[in-house]
């Protein structure tokens, strides 16, 4: 059976308890032995890389150095990461380490709340099967993203609540390689209610299981 760690925290408006419990079904109802924690101190376990997936749900906060450094060496090894939004392309601001492993760095969302369309960019890959563009309703994700990136989604900004970026099209989902492991990206999942709706599950889920070890 496939090992997975879900660590929460970090800024509450995030709802990251309630997040985290939903992917721990979600994994569990996928066959995963599936462990749920609310401390960085987590990543300092000398176990972390026997580990298949590891999902963090922290928005902000911090990290010791030597957690991190476990941290990174597992996925290095082969382990999976996967995660959503700022629980995942928004933690430990000061990392550029962790950074470079997610493949991106949230830095605005214009406009905060509002409507966008989300674009399939790679139909074929099996993380989008069967999912077309569609409209969504929460913060659209600007961020710094790293051009190594295999980019299966994007979404267009039109300029309306920060004219400089008009036309400007940014990266939704993504996967990627961090040494051996893989992983995982998606912005979209503001709070836990946004998982009722089905293309972004979806998304998560199937992208949560590729990025598991194999």
């Amino acid at each position: 059976m496939k090992q997975a760690l879900i660590v929460w925290g970090g800024w509450a408006g995030h709802e990251p308890e309630a997040c985290a419990q939903i992917v721990a079904r979600m994994l569990e109802e996928d066959g995963f032995n599936v462990v749920v924690e609310n401390t960085t101190e987590a990543f300092a376990d000398p176990q972390l890389a026997n580990l298949d997936l590891i999902v963090p749900v922290i928005t902000m906060s911090t990290i010791e150095k030597e957690e991190l450094s476990n941290l990174e060496a597992a996925v290095l090894s082969g382990v999976g990461l996967g995660g959503f939004h700022g629980q995942m392309g928004d933690t430990f601001r000061n990392e550029p380490n962790y950074q470079f492993m997610v493949g991106g760095q949230w830095v605005a969302h214009p406009g905060k709340i509002i409507d966008y369309t989300v674009n399939i960019t790679q139909p074929n890959d099996p993380i989008m099967a069967g999912i077309t563009d569609f409209p969504y309703h929460s913060e659209q994700y600007y961020m710094h993203v790293d051009p190594s990136n295999e980019v299966l989604a994007t979404t267009t900004f039109n300029g309306e609540h920060a004219a400089w970026i008009d036309g400007t099209v940014m990266p939704v989902v993504w996967k990627r390689r961090y040494g051996r492991g893989r992983v995982f990206y998606s912005s979209l999942g503001h709070v836990a209610q946004e998982f009722e709706v089905p293309q972004m599950a979806t998304i998560v889920r199937r992208g949560l299981n590729w990025a598991a070890r194999n």
